[in-house]
């Protein structure tokens, strides 16, 4: 079987680690990216001797790169040609004009969290609603809090059910790098429900959501708190179970150390993960407890990596590569070593 062909549209925070985790798929081949300025991440695929091939994002921007000394592979159509599915990271907005494109070469096209939801044709969780994924031309992922907090949230529903989820996000003001947010010393408040919440029920509609958001002045990852109402009564133990046996979830104590967001993202530097890389979400073991009959508990999202692995299983979706959810998550997993 021929591998699936794939671009990926801007090589930012998100597009380089696309990028990255198409390459390590055995059943996939990255044909290159495309993006329109000498940024500090394309300067560094020049350095890496061009792993693959850089295309511009439109026309023009070619002489810009080409000064910088950055080698050009064609513009975007050339891309286009050449692939069977892309996978945008364009900044929001700009994905919605990348469609047009895409629709008028017959190229599939999955999108990110941060563009505007009639993009696309389903609002895809690869681990929860993949099969409505199934040769759909348009995809797009939720964001990267909404993704961790399905699978958290879901790891309890798949195993006794649940009626409803109140959850708290602790929300990092910027990715790190970003110098143009300047949210200092102060904790900002978002009315309910946040969109998070309500993303979660497109997703998992049997589950009544809402929730508040507070952005705080760090970078590393963001916190959610979660309560949940099972339909069944729960224990600590079976709770923790739960999220141990869920994909993509890592049960890690405060005791041992995990005992912040920071120290999550050390923790992906001592594994020597490529740029501190977390595809899994840190769930806080010493954390789950009940409040009555509800499971409460907090996790961490690594928001420059975390829906990675859900972007690459909506490939698998569109592309009919498997045919049930279980089966490509399992193939996302191992090739990108969850």
């Amino acid at each position: 079987m021929s591998k699936v062909k794939v671009g990926v549209a801007g090589y930012g925070t998100i597009g380089n680690r696309l990028a990255a985790g198409v390459a390590r798929q055995d059943d996939m081949e990255l044909v290159g990216v495309a993006d329109v300025a000498p940024t500090l991440s394309v300067r560094a695929l020049k350095e890496r001797g061009m792993p693959f091939k850089l295309f511009t994002a439109f026309d023009g921007a070619e002489k810009g790169l080409e000064e910088a000394g950055i080698p050009v592979s064609g513009g975007f159509d050339d891309l286009l040609g050449e692939v069977d599915v892309m996978l945008d990271a364009a900044p929001g907005g700009i994905g919605a004009k990348n469609k047009e494109k895409y629709v008028a070469a017959g190229v599939k096209a999955v999108f990110q969290g941060g563009e505007a939801g009639e993009v696309a044709d389903v609002f895809f969780h690869g681990t929860v609603n993949y099969e409505k994924g199934l040769g759909v031309d348009y995809l797009k992922l939720t964001s990267c809090n909404t993704t961790g907090l399905i699978r958290a949230v879901h790891a309890v529903h798949a195993a006794v059910g649940l009626t409803k989820t109140f959850i708290t996000i602790v929300r990092r003001v910027s990715d790190p790098g970003d110098t143009h947010r300047g949210l200092t010393n102060v904790l900002q408040m978002d009315p309910i429900p946040n969109h998070q919440a309500v993303d979660l029920m497109h997703i998992m509609p049997d589950v009544e959501a809402t929730g508040l958001l507070v952005t705080a002045p760090v970078t590393h990852g963001h916190i959610i708190t979660i309560s949940v109402s099972p339909k069944e009564k729960m224990s600590v133990d079976e709770a923790v179970t739960a999220f141990r046996n869920y994909p993509r979830i890592k049960v890690v104590r405060i005791d041992e150390g995990f005992n912040s967001n920071a120290a999550m993202f050390q923790w992906a530097r001592y594994m020597e993960s490529p740029r501190a890389d977390q595809y899994e979400i840190g769930l806080f073991e010493e954390t789950v407890g009940l409040s009555g009959d509800d499971v409460v508990f907090a996790i961490n999202i690594p928001q420059e990596s975390v829906t990675i692995p859900e972007t690459i299983d909506a490939v698998r979706a569109a592309m009919e590569m498997q045919s049930t959810g279980a089966e490509a998550v399992a193939l996302t997993d191992k090739y990108l070593g969850i």
